[in-house]
Formats: C-alpha cells, structure tokens, sequence
C-alpha cells in the first residue's frame, strides 16, 4: 500500500486536470432510457404479419362501427318481392341476398359488430373474474380447498353441456350468452392467474410489504396486478375468438341468440341450409369470421412473446 501511494505521488502534476465544479450538474446521475411498454410496444410491432392484422382489424372495427350510421340499408326486414330474394353477389348487392331479400352484405356488418360487443364483454368479466379471483386464490391458501374443488367439478364437466343448460333455462339474449360463457371460463382464468400469482407473491418486494403489515389488498392492486397487465391484455385477446366462436357453435345446435337478430354465428347458420344452392350467403360470414378468429390469435400470440422482457433488445 505504501509503494503504491508512493508512486501514485510521484506522477507528474500535468498529467491531471482538476474537474470543475458545476453546480447544476450535481443531481446528475446515470439512468437507463429502457422503457418496458416501449420496448414491448416496439418489439411487437416488428413483426409483419401483426402490423398487418392490426390494421386490418383497426379498419374492420372503425367500420363495423360507423357502418350503421351511413347505410340506408335494413337488414331486418325482408323483401316482399321475389326478384330480390337469392341475388348473387354484384355492385348493388357485394354480398348478395339472402333467402328473403335481406342484404347479406349489411347483415354481415351489423352481425360482426354485435358478435365484437358480444366477445369483448366475455373477454371483459371472464378475464376480469379471473384475475380478481386468482389473485385471491394465490394470496390466500386457505382458499385451496374450495377453489380446487370448485375447480375439478367445473373442468370435469364437459363446458358444451352447461353452455346448452344456461342457454335453455333463460331466454335467448345477448346477456344469456354472456352468462353461459362467463360462467363456464371463469374458472380457469382464475386457476390461470393463480399459479403467475404464486411466483410473484415470493418476490421480495412482497415479503417487504407483507413484514410491514401492508394490507393484502393493497399488495395484489400495487405490487402484483401491474405487473400481470401483459398477461391480462394477451389472455383477453385470445378470449374474443373463443367467443365468438361458441357463439357460433350455440347457433348451431340451435341454443344461441334469437335467429332474427344479425350476428356471425346465425348468418353462418343460415348460410348453411342454402350453402348447396347459394354458397355465398355462407362464405362470406365465414370468411369475416376466420379473419376476426386469425387475426386476434396472431395478436395475442405475438402480444404474448413481445411482454417476455428477454426478447426486448
């Protein structure tokens, strides 16, 4: 130590320049511009085939909604001519008509945009459900037992059967259809979130608050829920496909919404009985359909390895 306090003594004074004092610059200190939603944001947007279907999607959404309010077309009532029933598709009629003279292009934008206020509010109170519920189930252990419970009964049962039982016992509606699909997904969002709940529920930061007495409320809603927002975003993304797609299955087997309101999972149904005379009256609900199922599946997809922060650069 002293050989090398000697030797740092004896450098030449000209080698060093004394650093000046600037006052302003005395809270300066490092930083890191990474952002997490920016990287996340940035990362998910490289991918071609998402920027693709995002804007695609953000069209067929803008239309779906301002469509009703610039269209003179109804597509309700029927024509009491027979001329205008089964027309193939042209430049008055881009969709054709339908059996009874309906407009089969303005069923399909009235239908689309009930079947997205439909899946959203699934998407909505089933992810919301399980969040609230897993986040409870993964704080509190003596919830194990009823929640598992509860858990096999519900998962063991075949979802169609109580999709068909709810939809028989109320009214066909747009709420009856909520409630069937909430009801039989809830569960598994909850036991979905719980096992992400348990890890964060260990961190460190956690074991602070809880060492401190901080209520567990506050725990789920400031330490652990924020950082699940990726999840919950990419987890209700995929829900609006499934969705829309038991809606289409309970139109099917005749459980679904009434058959006189539009929505994709009757126009496919109606398309159906006349597919072999007309095809189109079925292709073009089905194609709407594939496209809102493939695109938010890429979305969510694509959301879901974007959140990984490993893939940020």
């Amino acid at each position: 130590m002293k050989e090398l306090t000697m030797n740092i003594n004896s450098l030449p004074d000209e080698l060093f320049t004394r650093a000046e004092f600037i006052e302003e610059k005395v809270e300066d200190t490092g930083f890191s511009n990474y952002s997490y939603w920016r990287s996340t944001i940035r990362t998910f947007f490289k991918s071609p085939a998402v920027k693709v279907a995002v804007t695609l999607m953000v069209l067929l959404v803008t239309y779906t909604i301002i469509y009703p309010t610039i269209t003179d077309l109804d597509p309700y009532t029927p024509s009491l001519s027979p001329s205008q029933w089964n027309l193939s598709p042209s430049a008055e009629h881009p969709f054709g008509t339908d059996g009874v003279g309906r407009d089969i292009w303005a069923r399909v934008w009235f239908g689309t945009r009930t079947s997205l206020i439909l899946s959203v509010a699934v998407a909505v109170f089933e992810v919301g459900l399980g969040v609230i519920i897993g986040a409870l189930w993964g704080f509190y252990r003596k919830l194990d037992n009823i929640m598992f419970a509860i858990y096999n009964t519900l998962t063991n049962v075949p979802s169609t059967i109580y999709l068909v039982l709810i939809a028989y016992i109320m009214k066909p509606s747009i709420i009856t259809i909520i409630i069937a699909l909430v009801a039989t997904g809830w569960i598994s969002e909850a036991r979905w979130f719980r096992t992400r709940i348990l890890a964060q529920r260990e961190a460190d930061y956690n074991i602070a608050s809880v060492a401190l007495m901080t209520p567990t409320r506050r725990i789920i809603s400031r330490n652990v829920i924020p950082h699940l927002v990726s999840l919950i975003i990419m987890d209700a993304a995929l829900t609006i496909p499934y969705s829309i797609g038991s809606e289409v299955f309970l139109s099917y087997i005749g459980v679904g919404l009434p058959a006189d309101l539009c929505t994709l999972g009757n126009l496919v149904n109606q398309g159906r009985s006349a597919f072999l005379v007309y095809p189109f009256q079925m292709i073009f609900p089905t194609l709407i359909l594939c496209f809102i199922t493939v695109s938010f599946y890429i979305i969510g997809n694509k959301f879901a390895d974007a959140s990984d922060p490993k893939n940020h650069l």
